[in-house]
């Protein structure tokens, strides 16, 4: 006898977690919506930055989500975790703090630029990656242009979409670099800065500089949540049909 039942997806959600973070707050209004509008069931387990760097700390998990609230008390360990979900295949999701830090992790992982740094954790670093914005986007609204055929637009399901920010910092040097390695930048604002990145080939990887967990008051997950939501079943899926092959 067959069940339809969806898998229960085991969820990490990497950060500091503080009732001060607004990003922090929504996560379990949209779990509780993604379960009850999409049948989209995540068990959600938080890992501070600190435990993060722990061998192992993420794996077995079928999604990593690393939440705004940078500085992190540890970046070593929110890197670490961003490295585990991007070489084990399992899907991942940064915003923010952690779209920020994806592009550090692959720029010194992949790229070989083992010494460019975020501002925010070395203002004085001779080669910064993540620099302050000249515009702060704290609090702003602003439009984000989609590229075609990407992972973005699949998920976004548009060529144009307004989201929300709460961030001063983004990309600037070493881009170039990081396209040429194999990382795709899939949305840009206005002014064509990125604001969206992915990486082709793996089950699921995408950073945003918005958050769009703030999107509306949390009773419809955003696409973008969604689909993490969606490619965390999948994995859980997955990995029950090999336990029990």
């Amino acid at each position: 006898m067959t069940s339809d039942a969806p898998h229960t997806a085991r969820l990490a959600l990497v950060g500091d977690r503080s009732p001060a973070v607004v990003s922090h707050t929504r996560v379990p209004l949209l779990l509780e919506a993604l379960a009850e509008r999409d049948r989209l069931v995540l068990d959600a387990y938080w890992i501070p930055s600190e435990e993060a760097a722990d061998e192992g700390a993420v794996r077995g998990f079928d999604a990593v989500w690393v939440l705004p609230g940078s500085p992190y008390r540890s970046e070593a360990g929110v890197l670490a975790a961003i490295r585990t979900a991007r070489q084990e295949g399992i899907p991942f999701l940064g915003t923010c703090g952690g779209f920020q830090h994806a592009l550090l992790e692959y720029a010194r992982t992949v790229c070989g630029l083992t010494r460019v740094a975020h501002a925010e954790n070395d203002p004085d670093a001779d080669d910064l990656l993540i620099e302050p914005l000249a515009c702060s986007l704290v609090g702003h609204e602003a439009a984000v242009r989609v590229v075609p055929d990407t992972l973005a637009h699949q998920v976004i399901g548009s060529q144009r979409t307004v989201e929300r920010y709460f961030c001063s910092y983004g990309p600037s040097r070493h881009l170039d670099t990081l396209h040429a390695h194999g990382l795709r930048f899939s949305g840009h604002d206005e002014d064509g800065q990125v604001r969206i990145a992915e990486l082709p080939g793996h089950p699921f990887f995408l950073a945003t500089l918005f958050q769009p967990e703030l999107a509306g008051d949390g009773s419809r997950p955003h696409p973008v949540v969604r689909a993490l939501a969606q490619a965390a079943v999948e994995h859980a899926g997955r990995r029950e049909k090999v336990r029990l092959a």
